[in-house]
């Protein structure tokens, strides 16, 4: 046996050379694997530095590893450097282009819905999570939640990803009355208090809070005001106009006659038909400007930045850096969340939090340059340890020299004053400079952090708070892609591209006449393209999903 297995090391040893002899990648040290659940294998290898390549499917992200004191520190403590890879395009195209070369980074990480990832699966270019930690971490098990691994098994009995930002039922059930949503509907402080503080829940409060405050404030610094805006449109829609909207007119996922409704096709209620409506009426009166169709998430935050909105439809999480900015200005200019638009009933929203799927998931790559310190550094940032060190940063007197970035006050971790107050008044100098809190958010579990008291940044506080009363759970409504190639992922795919390109022109209609037109005619679309099989398997799917929930 001791044979065989020095065979083994030999021949694994000789493959890995013979891959850096091919593809000149950075030279490769095997790791030590960790062979009980007591010991976790990063602590086994921290004298052999490694680079990992990570990559991440979201072109708006701009850290770097290596220039925070976190990473510096992580990079320290454990041997592992990390060069993050962002697309600087369409990321679609980017992460498609590696997927067809099989030149996967050894991580990736993308949101839990995208398709690439079943055809990953399928392609075999993935490694599954569970098989990598019997082999080289079994610590790992110690460390990742069952729950969250049970619910991204595959078909196939694997799981190959981990997510972020995930409650699970049990943390629901704990944290309840502490959990708020990302789904706002913001004003400006200022100009809202200015034009009286109006009702905007109902279509016509709306309209003339929007017609008033362009009167009122036709240029900010310079620009034009932009009335109302909302998250990005791309090639399948706008998130903002698809769960947001439904969510503030507290649609049901489930028609009145129990079936599914997906809610990124054009969802055909008359709700939420009549508020589309709105907008459509909007744009036409100039209320909603033709840059609200191409600008992205970097120039829609810029302007926020620059307190051009009066109004905005958008994710609260995403509004951090310009808030700072706004409050640095003028803390009276910053953004609150007031009610918006609601259903012809006047119901409260029902805003998403979070579920047990989280935001993204975190693969590793088949090409991964070392198994078993890739596995290990999951592990790690999984970790207790690891999440201490991705949101409080560097602790006091850490063998390393490098600057702390938190104290323990009372038992308690406690970021320094002067690091709370860079990330209360200067988010993005904090994570280029510190790195905390979730500067690198890959993997980082929102919940742990809810043992901790919670400080906001004055300039955050208040829309996060906003909407803890209205927090509603729609986990069962994860998970329900389609497999890869299948007919009804097709119908999904060419449904959703149809969408893409009808959503900006329902807006941009010249008349109601018009816009019902285009209407009808995507519905059709949507029944000829075979919609009601694609909602009968989504359905099965989200009976499954009941079922794993206990809900009924």
């Amino acid at each position: 046996m001791r044979k065989s297995v020095m065979l083994v090391l030999v021949v694994a040893i000789v493959t890995a050379m013979a891959l850096v002899a091919c593809k000149n990648r950075d030279s490769f040290i095997p790791a030590v694997a960790s062979t009980s659940a007591d010991v976790p294998g990063w602590t086994l290898n921290t004298e052999k530095p490694i680079r990992f390549d990570w990559y991440i499917h979201f072109n708006w992200f701009s850290r770097q590893w290596g220039d925070s004191r976190v990473s510096k520190y992580i990079t320290e403590k454990t041997g592992v450097d990390v060069r993050f890879i962002v697309p600087a395009g369409a990321e679609d195209d980017r992460l498609n282009a590696m997927i067809a070369g099989q030149v996967l980074p050894d991580f990736i990480t993308l949101g839990h819905w995208a398709v690439q990832i079943p055809m990953m699966i399928d392609a075999g270019l993935l490694l599954p999570l569970e098989e990598l930690a019997d082999q080289y971490d079994p610590y790992f098990f110690e460390v990742a939640n069952p729950q969250r691994l049970g619910w991204f098994r595959h078909n196939n009995n694997n799981v190959y990803g981990y997510p972020n930002a995930s409650f699970t039922p049990t943390d629901i059930e704990r944290y309840r009355g502490l959990l708020d949503s990302n789904q706002t509907f913001l004003v400006r402080k200022d100009m809202y208090e200015a034009i009286g503080s109006p009702d905007m829940t109902t279509p016509e409060g709306f309209l003339n809070a929007l017609r008033k405050a362009r009167d009122t404030f036709p240029v900010i610094n310079g620009q034009p005001i932009i009335p109302m805006g909302f998250g990005e449109f791309n090639a399948t829609g706008n998130v903002t106009l698809h769960d947001y909207l439904l969510n503030f007119l507290a649609i049901p996922r489930e028609n009145a006659n129990g079936v599914f409704e997906n809610p990124d096709l054009g969802y055909n209620h008359p709700e939420y038909v009549r508020w589309l409506k709105v907008f459509r009426q909007a744009t036409e009166d100039g209320l909603i400007p033709m840059d609200t169709f191409v600008d992205n998430r970097p120039q829609i935050e810029e302007k926020a930045a620059q307190g051009r909105f009066f109004a905005m439809l958008y994710q609260n999480w995403d509004m951090q850096a310009p808030q700072n900015a706004r409050y640095n200005i003028d803390p009276n200019t910053i953004y609150i969340a007031v009610p918006g638009p609601k259903n012809s009933r006047g119901d409260d929203p029902r805003l998403a939090s979070g579920g047990i799927s989280g935001w993204t998931l975190t693969l590793i790559s088949k090409n991964v340059k070392d198994k078993a310190r890739a596995i290990q550094f999951m592990s790690y940032l999984l970790s207790e340890e690891g999440q201490m060190d991705l949101f409080f940063g560097v602790p006091e007197g850490n063998p390393f020299g490098i600057e702390p970035t938190y104290s323990i006050v009372d038992g308690v971790p406690t970021l320094l004053p002067e690091i709370k107050d860079m990330d209360k008044f200067d988010k993005n100098r904090q994570e280029i400079e510190i790195g905390v809190q979730y500067t690198y958010w890959m993997l980082m579990n929102n919940p742990w952090t809810y043992q901790f008291p919670r400080e906001f940044s004055p300039a955050l506080e208040q829309p996060q708070l906003w909407t803890r009363p209205y927090v509603t759970s729609y986990t069962m409504y994860d998970r329900l892609d389609m497999e890869a190639g299948s007919e009804e992922a097709l119908i999904k795919d060419n449904i959703a591209r149809r969408w893409g390109r009808d959503l900006p022109r329902l807006f941009l209609a010249k008349t109601n006449a018009e816009f019902d037109q285009i209407w009808v005619d995507f519905q059709k679309f949507k029944v000829d393209q075979g919609y009601s099989k694609l909602q009968a398997k989504q359905m099965e799917l989200v009976n499954q999903n009941k079922a794993k929930l206990g809900v009924h």
